[in-house]
């Protein structure tokens, strides 16, 4: 029996809810468009991404299932954090917060070396995005976070491409949208060499 491939799903729901906040970060909209991002962040990016990787789960897709629950949980955290519990903690404690996350993203980044060449660049792009905003809150330089913002940009364009790829070229049998050939065969041969 062939199992659907939550992937799409799981970039969509990050591409779009990381395209909102970016958005907000990069200072083309002010504090009132937040509600809305945290609603996407519940909905979309925290539930159906969390989904996905749960169902990445049966298909043996290991990274798949760490990248999307962890960032699913990441949405859910951020949400929460805002809408209920922000007041009072100090920037410089969610900074170093935005720096675990762009240490995690480092580590998938590696992780995707394996995957396509577009999978590769939403990491890379993720963790240089993570930094920007945890620097920004660390040392309480403004103009950061609106670089980080612009990051989180090319991040969400970077994942809408590698959901439309995957949906697109799936659905018509063949590519239409490249993504880069994935490195899996120079892993394999790592793996016999051990």
């Amino acid at each position: 029996m062939k199992l659907a491939n939550p992937a799409p799903l799981g970039l969509t729901g990050f591409a779009l809810t990381t395209w909102m906040l970016s958005m907000v970060n990069a200072g083309w909209f002010g504090g009132a468009a937040v509600p809305m991002v945290l609603a996407t962040a519940f909905a979309f990016g925290g539930t159906a991404q969390f989904a996905a990787g749960l169902m990445e789960m049966p298909r043996g897709n290991t990274f798949g299932f760490v990248a999307f629950c962890a960032y699913g949980a990441f949405w859910w955290a951020f949400a929460l954090f805002v809408q209920f519990f922000h007041t009072g903690v100090p920037a410089q404690f969610v900074g170093w917060w935005l720096a675990a996350w762009g240490v995690f993203s480092l580590m998938m980044w590696f992780g995707s070396m394996a995957a396509n060449r577009v999978l590769q660049m939403v990491f890379l792009a993720l963790w240089i995005t993570f930094f920007l905003l945890a620097a920004s809150d660390l040392f309480g330089m403004a103009n950061l976070k609106m670089y980080g913002g612009y990051g989180g940009l090319i991040t969400a364009v970077l994942a809408f491409y590698l959901a439309s790829a995957e949906v697109i070229n799936e659905t018509h049998g063949r590519t239409i949208l490249p993504i880069g050939a994935p490195q899996a065969p120079q892993i394999q041969g790592l793996r016999q060499a051990a």
